[in-house]
C-alpha cells in the first residue's frame, strides 16, 4: 500500500465529518447556522448575478448548500450541509451532503451551491432521493481577501439550475464525481 493512502483517507474523513453545525449547539442554534448561511449566500448571489433573484422568486423552490472539498492526486471528497426551501409553503428541509470522485487534481476549497428547481416534481425528487452525478472542471484561487474562480458543472437534470461560488481555497481539478444529498434527521 502506498504510504500516502492512509493519510489521504483520514484527511477525507475529517473533511466530511467536520461539515455541519456543531452538535454542541441547541437545535434552534444549529438551524440558525444553516439559515444564516442561506441568507449570506443568497445576498452574495444576488449581488454577483442579479437575474438569479427573479429566477428564485418565480421558481417552485431552491436549495442553498455549503461544501468543503479536498482533491488529492486522483481522489476527491467533500461534505457539507444546506436547506431546500419550498416557495409555495416556505417549508424548509434541512439536508446534508457528501461527495466523492475520481480525476486529476490537487487542492482544497470551500464553496457555496445554489440550486433553483424548475418544477415542483424536481424539487420533491431531489429532497427524497437527492443524488447528483456530474463532471466538474475547476480552477480556483481565492482567499477571504479576494481571488478568482472559473468553474463549469454538468448536471444530468435539466430541471435544476445550479450556481456555484467559491468562498476560499486553492484548487485545480478535473473530476467526475457523485454527490449524495439527504435529509438531516437531526434538524428536520
Amino acid at each position: 500500500m502506498k504510504p500516502w493512502i492512509p493519510v489521504l483517507s483520514v484527511l477525507m474523513m475529517l473533511v466530511v465529518a467536520g461539515c455541519g453545525p456543531k452538535k454542541s449547539l441547541t437545535l434552534e442554534e444549529r438551524r440558525q447556522v444553516v439559515l444564516d448561511m442561506e441568507k449570506e449566500t443568497l445576498a452574495r448571489l444576488y449581488k454577483e448575478s442579479p437575474e438569479a433573484k427573479d429566477k428564485i422568486a418565480n421558481s417552485p423552490g431552491y436549495g442553498v448548500f455549503t461544501n468543503a472539498n479536498v482533491n488529492v492526486i486522483f481522489v476527491a471528497a467533500g461534505g457539507g450541509y444546506g436547506v431546500v426551501v419550498d416557495n409555495a409553503t416556505d417549508a424548509r428541509t434541512y439536508m446534508k451532503m457528501a461527495e466523492g470522485g475520481v480525476g486529476l487534481g490537487l487542492g482544497a476549497k470551500d464553496y457555496r451551491q445554489i440550486m433553483i428547481y424548475k418544477t415542483k416534481a424536481a424539487m420533491t425528487k431531489f429532497i427524497e432521493s437527492g443524488w447528483g452525478v456530474g463532471a466538474n472542471a475547476d480552477a480556483a484561487a481565492k482567499t477571504s481577501g479576494g481571488g478568482a474562480e472559473a468553474s463549469a458543472e454538468g448536471d444530468l437534470s435539466s430541471e435544476i439550475e445550479v450556481y456555484s461560488m467559491t468562498e476560499a481555497g486553492l484548487a485545480l481539478q478535473a473530476t467526475v464525481k457523485g454527490t449524495k444529498y439527504w435529509k438531516d434527521d437531526s434538524l428536520n
